[in-house]
Order: structure tokens, then sequence, then C-alpha cells
């Protein structure tokens, strides 16, 4: 997960750099007044995400993957944590020791 972060995060790095240069260049047109820096910033995050779409599809997919794997460890714990209370409840109700 920290990796598909990473990633995301170079990939708008790199887009709002050569975005930055397409403007210097005047390739690209600048913001109004002292917005080029909001104007290159914006610009960058909507190319980024198509890009990041296709570019980070397979490091996407395993952080999916990890995410989905931990959420079933976690509730498999607290399914198995449910029953142990369950049985104590059950060996309260009907006056034995419970053993653990």
């Amino acid at each position: 997960m920290l990796r598909y972060t990473a990633l995301r995060f170079g990939l708008i790095v790199a887009s709002f750099g050569v975005i930055w240069g397409l403007v210097r260049l005047r390739v690209l047109p600048a913001g109004l007044g002292d917005s080029n820096y909001l104007w290159v910033g914006l610009l960058a995050l909507v190319v980024s995400a198509p890009l990041s779409w296709v570019l980070l599809r397979g490091v996407r997919e395993n952080a999916a993957l990890q995410v989905s794997q931990r959420v079933e460890r976690t509730k498999a714990n607290f399914a198995a944590a449910a029953g142990e209370e369950d049985d104590a409840d059950e060996a309260a109700r009907s006056g034995e020791p419970h053993t653990a």
C-alpha cells in the first residue's frame, strides 16, 4: 500500500515538473497573474490520474489484495474472539467452569 502511494505521489510530482516546463516554454498557457503554480498543480492532478490508472494497475491490484487479506484476517480474529465470548457466556449460564 505504501509503495502505491509513493508511486502515485511520484507520478504527480513528475507530471507537475513536465507541465511546469511546458508552461515555461509557453507550449501551455500560464495562469492568470500569480496563479501559475495553482494552474500547474491542478493540471498535474488531472493528467496524473489517468496515467496512474494505466501505469500503476499492477501495483494498485497488489495493494488492494493486501488490504482485502488484512480485512479477512481481522474478520476471522473478530469471529474467533466472539466465539470464545459465547463459550464463556454459555459456561457461566450452565454453571460449569470455563477453560480457556
